[in-house]
């Protein structure tokens, strides 16, 4: 089992968890499912109304914030993201079984992957506390953490195995393009965490208008308090930082390689994320936009890690060792370890 190429696959099954906890959020069906483990006290959910006993209304009504009728796509919605939960805990466990096979070369990334196992475990009690106190907005909050937690987690496990393989560029003024990184790394942090109390803000209003007044959701919002109007003029500052960094690592390389790559890749996901949150804000926040502005914003994390990695490849994973004599092949994993 290649270690490498399966941590990939597991990193891009827990995005997929972020996709489909998005779409859960913006379809409202979060509490599709007012029980966990079991969805309405069976392990299959139903499809239709009569497979219901006649007093589920009593039974499950306490929690189903003031729906009266079951709605089996909400209900499949919630049910379908729980199973990719699941087989993204199935894929960290057998990460965590390949890793097995650097035991005697890396042990660090045995434990990493633990941890990440591990944080896997906790993610899906936190799961189970997010439909325990319905919803809870500070509860949605620490369960996405958690998930950018897992994926750092992930990624550095896999970028340390990678880099047994891999050549980075040499670059010039490490210390520089290190405090432009880190900025920028900081204030997109932070901006999601602003996005965060943006959202928050928002459930509150579908708490007290509902889901068929989406088109008052931003004007609604934005009363509320300044997170809003924050949010969206602190991405310019978020852009002109990226572009700061990417000027002067072009400034101070003169090879093309992963580092570049990676720098690239940061600014598209910037750029693209703005996009989708001025289409968010002036097309009354689509329901398809808001799972691709949530996963961009974590894929856009995930590729500054990755770009902090190989910027401090010598510092954080030690000597690296020369790559083969195809670094093409090599970075793409063909090694059978």
């Amino acid at each position: 089992m290649n270690f490498r190429k399966l941590g990939i696959a597991t990193i891009a099954v827990v995005y997929l968890v972020v996709v489909a906890g998005g779409v859960v959020r913006s379809t409202g069906a979060g509490m599709g499912c007012p029980d966990w483990p079991r969805c309405f006290g069976t392990w299959v959910p139903p499809t239709d109304i009569s497979q219901l006993p006649a007093n589920y209304q009593e039974i499950f009504g306490a929690k189903l914030k003031g729906e009266v009728l079951f709605n089996p796509v909400k209900t499949w919605t919630e049910y379908v993201n729980r199973l990719v939960g699941v087989l993204a805990g199935l894929f960290v466990f057998a990460t965590l079984l390949a890793s097995f096979k650097y035991w005697k070369q890396d042990r660090s990334l045995v434990w990493l992957s633990l941890v990440g196992f591990i944080l896997m475990g906790f993610q899906g009690w936190l799961g189970s506390k997010v439909v325990s106190t319905e919803l809870k907005p500070l509860m949605v909050t620490l369960h996405m953490l958690v998930a950018i937690v897992i994926i750092f987690v992930l990624i550095y496990a896999v970028a340390k195995a990678y880099s047994r393989v891999t050549e980075v560029e040499k670059v010039r003024n490490k210390p520089l393009l290190n405090r432009l990184l880190g900025w920028a790394i900081a204030l997109s942090v932070v901006q999601v965490l602003m996005g965060t109390q943006v959202r928050e803000a928002i459930d509150e209003v579908i708490f007290r208008i509902g889901y068929e007044n989406r088109s008052q959701w931003i004007e609604q919002a934005s009363q509320s308090g300044l997170w809003f109007y924050v949010h969206r003029s602190f991405s310019l500052v978020v852009l002109f930082v990226h572009g700061w960094f990417i000027k002067a690592l072009w400034q101070h390389t003169r090879q093309d390689g992963l580092l570049k790559s990676y720098a690239k890749a940061m600014l598209a996901l910037v750029v693209i994320e703005i996009l989708t949150g001025i289409g968010m804000a002036y097309f009354s926040i689509p329901a398809y936009l808001q799972p691709v502005h949530l996963t961009l914003a974590l894929i856009m994390l995930g590729v500054q890690f990755v770009a902090y990695l190989l910027l401090n490849a010598e510092r954080v994973f030690g000597t690296i060792k020369a790559a083969s004599t195809d670094p093409y092949s090599a970075a793409l994993g063909t090694s059978n370890v």
